[in-house]
């Protein structure tokens, strides 16, 4: 193996080159993308002294390896202020503060008195049968939380984290550690419990029901971590290089641009969203092919608006808001970005992030901006009070954002590795669209597959 070909530039396929030219500065690595510009759904802009996230606004710092990434890069993290810990749900008509403690949750207002009792309850459900047919995400909390608290905490994470339809969201894949809690706890509560006894005897943090950690950006944006990537990996990233098709003779495969150039290679990694995936090698595998265009992508557009301080009364002294399906509203929530972040809005202005469309109402994200924008300010206006026109506006339209898990995911996972492994020896698929949506999970995997594509080597050197 003297080459690797890497198809698409976003953080999985930037990361995963780095770390291959770091660990091997011999071996030849070409970055092929089809935008000119690189780093996928994060891009971070900067207009008149807003900085706008259009997509991905940071990571959680309780896993290592993007902060051991970040390390190497010489980049340093910038961790969201105590702001970020007060977070709040639209519900019966007002914002509502998440509960951040079992004490608080007894005595929040979010869930009436039986909906709390309802979740104190779980711990006595019994757990599902490992033969039962795989759950949605949605099946999952009413069974073990009761209808109410599914309604009012759980479909709204939903939509803030996948922009997704929890009926459809497959719960072990989406979220494995919840799955597992029930798999060797029989209940969340007994689970939590547990493993806060065993944090406590190893003297380690004790873990709370939540991911956990705390949301990490950079000081100029998640765009810093591209630009360095980019930077570091110079004429190996070739952008403007849009990949149409990948074929196979022996072991040598030939990657073809839609410019008429090829590169032949023995090692590809297509490193795209599925859908992109899906069709380039449409002529090499039909089968495979289809398998990759049944991942689903809803419409997202995200709407940045800045105002001054002065003209918003309610207090921004929080994460932002998060909005349940069943409130009928047309966001799905917004993040005060200036107030999780330092430098996101000029002196005296604030800047409100907010999340439009998703798996069941993709149709609003694709509206034409004036729309979109006066729609965003109507919502504003009711949920928060905000009636002042913006002094700031952005817009970013996601034609297809989030990949979804729905049910059946691992087992479509399964086979495509199967026929991979079987057919194609050299041919990896990474991204976001596979084992994990967020920037944590996507260096992770560029982590795995390094060392993966490493050991490939040394069996051919015959080490």
């Amino acid at each position: 193996m003297d080459r690797v070909v890497i198809v698409g530039a976003g953080i999985s396929g930037l990361s995963l080159a780095y770390l291959l030219m770091r660990e091997r500065p011999s071996l030849e690595i070409i970055i092929l993308e089809a935008e000119e510009r690189p780093g996928g759904k994060i891009w971070t802009d900067r207009k008149d002294g807003f900085l706008c996230e259009s997509g991905v606004n940071g990571f959680l710092d309780n896993r290592p390896k993007t902060l051991e990434l970040a390390s190497l890069l010489l980049l340093d993290p910038l961790r969201s202020n105590e702001n970020a810990r007060k977070r709040f749900i639209y519900s019966d008509g007002r914002l509502r503060l998440i509960p951040e403690s079992p004490a608080s949750f007894l005595k929040s207002d979010l869930l009436s008195i039986w909906g709390r009792i309802r979740v104190l309850f779980e711990a006595i459900i019994p757990r599902r049968g490992r033969s039962i047919t795989e759950e949605s995400l949605a099946e999952f909390a009413i069974r073990r939380l009761g209808r109410e608290a599914y309604e009012k905490l759980i479909d709204p994470m939903a939509s803030g984290i996948y922009a997704g339809d929890p009926d459809n969201l497959s719960l072990k894949s989406c979220f494995p550690r919840v799955y597992n809690l029930e798999m060797e706890y029989g209940s969340l509560i007994r689970g939590m419990i547990n493993l806060q006894k065993k944090a406590k005897k190893e003297g380690k943090s004790a873990p709370g029901p939540g991911p956990g950690g705390t949301l990490t950006s950079f000081r100029s944006g998640m765009g810093a971590l591209i630009e360095v990537l980019k930077n570091r990996l110079g004429g190996r990233l070739r952008t403007v290089s849009k990949v149409i098709s990948i074929t196979k003779e022996k072991d040598i495969y030939t990657v073809n641009l839609k410019n008429g150039r090829s590169v032949a290679t023995n090692v590809v990694v297509i490193a795209t969203p599925a859908y992109e995936a899906s069709a380039i090698i449409r002529n090499l595998d039909a089968g495979l092919s289809l398998l990759l265009s049944e991942i689903p992508y809803p419409s997202l557009s995200v709407v940045c608006l800045g105002y001054r301080k002065d003209k918003i009364k309610h207090d921004l002294n929080g994460f932002g808001f998060l909005v349940p399906h069943r409130e009928k509203r047309r966001i799905l929530g917004s993040l005060w970005d200036s107030s999780i972040f330092p430098d996101r809005a000029p002196e005296g202005y604030a800047l409100i992030r907010s999340m439009v469309g998703g798996m069941r109402a993709s149709e609003l994200a694709l509206m034409e901006r004036d729309k979109l924008v006066t729609m965003v300010q109507d919502e504003l206006r009711d949920i928060m009070g905000i009636r002042a026109e913006p002094d700031f506006v952005s817009v970013y339209v996601h034609e297809k954002a989030i990949p979804q898990y729905i049910i059946r995911h691992s087992e479509r996972l399964s086979i495509i590795d199967e026929m991979v492994a079987k057919r194609y020896k050299g041919l990896y698929f990474t991204g976001n669209a596979y084992r994990g949506i967020g920037v944590n999970d996507c260096i992770e995997n560029s982590y795995k597959l390094t060392n993966e594509i490493l050991k490939r080597e040394l069996r051919e050197k015959g080490g």
